[in-house]
């Protein structure tokens, strides 16, 4: 029979790659977002593709209840759908913090809790939950983004021991940078901010890691983030987590350094920037 994978957050970027290389191993694929219409093309190259807001209780509801009418089975879900918010913490007002978290946690914690217990009724299943290297060390300007993977990190280790006994795996994938259109959503979330004005050398540090944008340095395409996801549904025996490319693996170097370390580390960053008349917002001649 063939297996089912339940996608969120398919209207491109690691959802949308993921979703084909899903389709292209032979599983049945069911493409989510909130907008359908930015995933019809999936639906022309063979997903089942619906629309589903991680936020709204009824879209998944209907989501998982059309999967089991139509298919009897739910075999892995993958929690994809996520967004940052960037940002000094002060300067991040709490509906942004609320908003992040009900993207980046509450909706994993319902899809998972929505499909669970048809997994354990059949006493198999996974879940593989797309998280990010910010979930493992977090860095001034992104500590909103990195609390809500934090939280979904500290989730997925409790909910993997709890899900195991009844043959349910349960997944982490841990992308560097990639190459998608995250951080336009990031600069669009900063843009919105009510800046308090004390931060203004961290906001052109920030100005110039999205100038950088996808395409920087170390970054990866989405596709690679999908094979690994792929593999983490399909290995018989998956490993806890999945950091993806070499900035994710490097990065998690930089967690066994001293705080403090760090912190003269950013201090030094922000010394530097401050010199850089394009970093202060000055104008080149």
């Amino acid at each position: 029979m063939t297996e089912t994978v339940l996608i969120t957050g398919c209207s491109s970027g690691i959802g949308r790659e993921t979703a084909l290389a899903f389709l292209q191993d032979g599983w049945e694929v069911y493409a989510t977002a909130r907008n359908p219409a930015d995933i019809e093309a999936l639906g022309e190259k063979g997903c089942n593709i619906a629309t589903l807001d991680v936020t709204d209780e009824g879209d998944i509801e209907r989501v998982v209840e059309r999967m089991i009418d139509e298919e009897g089975r739910i075999d892995c879900l993958v929690n994809n759908a996520g967004y940052a918010q960037l940002g000094p913490v002060e300067d991040v007002s709490l509906e942004s913090v609320e908003d992040q978290f009900d993207v980046n946690v509450f909706g994993p914690h319902r899809l998972a809790r929505a499909v669970l217990p048809h997994m354990r009724e059949r006493r198999t299943g996974r879940i593989v939950n797309v998280s990010s290297i910010a979930g493992r060390l977090s860095v001034p300007g992104m500590g909103i983004y990195s609390g809500s993977k934090f939280a979904m990190e500290g989730i997925t280790d409790a909910l993997r021991p709890e899900a195991a006994e009844y043959g349910i795996d349960v997944v982490l994938v841990e992308p560097g940078p990639v190459n998608t259109a995250f951080v336009e959503r990031a600069a669009s979330e900063i843009e919105g901010l009510d800046r308090s004005g004390a931060y203004e050398k961290l906001y052109g540090i920030l100005d110039d890691t999205q100038a950088i944008g996808g395409g920087g340095p170390g970054a990866i395409h989405p596709r690679e983030v999908g094979d690994t996801i792929l593999d983490a549904a399909n290995v018989t025996d998956p490993a806890a987590r999945y950091p993806v490319g070499q900035v994710a693996k490097l990065s998690l170097l930089a967690g066994f350094v001293p705080a403090k370390i760090r912190d003269k580390l950013y201090g030094l960053v922000v010394s530097l920037a401050s010199k850089n008349p394009l970093s202060r917002g000055d104008e080149d001649d």
